[in-house]
């Protein structure tokens, strides 16, 4: 299925789709922040020498309570947020490093395609109620894709390649532009790369506990008696399991939050068959060119970075652009299943 022609149209009602993952989205992030402040206790009862005559039971109801100051938990709190801050700040500078690029300007475009490319993320820009104008940037790569960066409104950027830009009608660009701006207007940068910096930050605090039981001696207070090996069974477990969960959940928001710019597109345009027509082009067009392309995402740096922003995983496409265990796994919806959402089944 390669044409929207193969396609029949459907009913679907995507306001209903924007406030189901909406909900299912905050879900994971609680889940996050849940998990996050479950590592920092765990720490504080395997350190804290207050705790040594009770039971674990106990313990943790004392540190929940503040009978006893979590002080791990509030310090890792602490290294959270200064690690999200120092990442929002340096987010849109992260996400073009290693391409080649420059940005659209008005007045100064240096073709009609980046004319257009300017007026329409103006348009759009207008239509989706966002006080500032994104900054467009041109990535020279031959590839078709594009995805949004920025940690607030007036931070926000939108890249898309020279191959997009080139290949895609203006109703098709503005439905990928639609896209774009709904991540922006969703605030899913914020949110996935709060989720991001959480998930690293605690199975980094994992590593060093077991590390510190298998290495170290097991220097804790609660060497010898039953609190103390359930931490350690916790803590041992937690270091396999986690970075499964977190990997999982990771894919889980990153499909919801693609699903919710889709919707959040149509919405903007009054029309799902741009938005269709434009996936169905960008994935031919990978498939078309698999080995030209996997040659240039391999080339160009950090692509991994940007691989869950893009508006198409190349991986849906057999591009393997990170040689890791998420690497095998897609952070994109199946087309198949965007199409559906956007109101188009595959005729039998």
């Amino acid at each position: 299925m390669n044409n929207i022609v193969d396609y029949t149209s459907v009913a679907t009602d995507w306001r209903q789709q924007l406030r189901i993952n909406e909900r299912r989205t905050y879900i994971v992030i609680m889940v996050f922040v849940a998990i996050y402040m479950m590592v920092g206790l765990l720490v504080d009862l395997y350190l804290h020498p207050e705790l040594d005559q009770i039971s674990i039971f106990q313990a943790a109801a004392a540190l929940l309570t503040f009978k006893v100051t979590p002080v791990a938990t509030l310090l890792l709190s602490g290294v959270a947020a200064l690690s999200l801050l120092v990442t929002y700040s340096l987010h849109d500078r992260l996400m073009l490093l290693g391409t080649e690029y420059y940005e659209v300007k008005p007045g100064a475009t240096r073709s009609l395609e980046e004319k257009q490319l300017y007026n329409v993320t103006e348009e759009l820009k207008i239509a989706a109620g966002l006080r500032y104008m994104p900054k467009i940037y041109i990535i020279a790569a031959d590839y078709m894709n594009a995805f949004a960066s920025g940690y607030s409104e007036k931070s926000a950027l939108v890249a898309v390649t020279r191959g997009l830009l080139n290949k895609l009608d203006r109703s098709e660009l503005q439905a990928v532009i639609a896209h774009e701006l709904n991540h922006i207007r969703h605030h899913d940068i914020k949110l996935t790369l709060m989720a991001s910096v959480l998930s690293n930050l605690m199975l980094i605090v994992l590593d060093v506990m077991f590390r510190s039981i298998i290495y170290g001696g097991r220097s804790s207070r609660r060497r010898d008696n039953n609190g103390g090996n359930v931490i350690v069974f916790v803590v041992i477990l937690l270091r396999f399991l986690l970075p499964i969960v977190t990997m999982l959940l990771m894919l889980y928001l990153s499909r919801k939050r693609e699903f919710m710019a889709d919707a959040g597109a149509v919405e903007l345009m009054r029309d799902n068959t741009p938005l269709a027509k434009a996936l169905l082009k960008i994935s031919n067009d990978h498939t078309a060119n698999k080995d030209a392309y996997a040659a240039l995402y391999r080339a160009t740096a950090h692509e991994e970075v940007r691989r869950e922003a893009y508006i198409f995983d190349p991986a849906q496409a057999g591009i393997s652009v990170q040689q890791s265990i998420a690497g095998i796994f897609s952070t994109h919806p199946p087309l198949a299943e965007r199409l559906k959402a956007l109101g188009f089944e595959a005729r039998s």
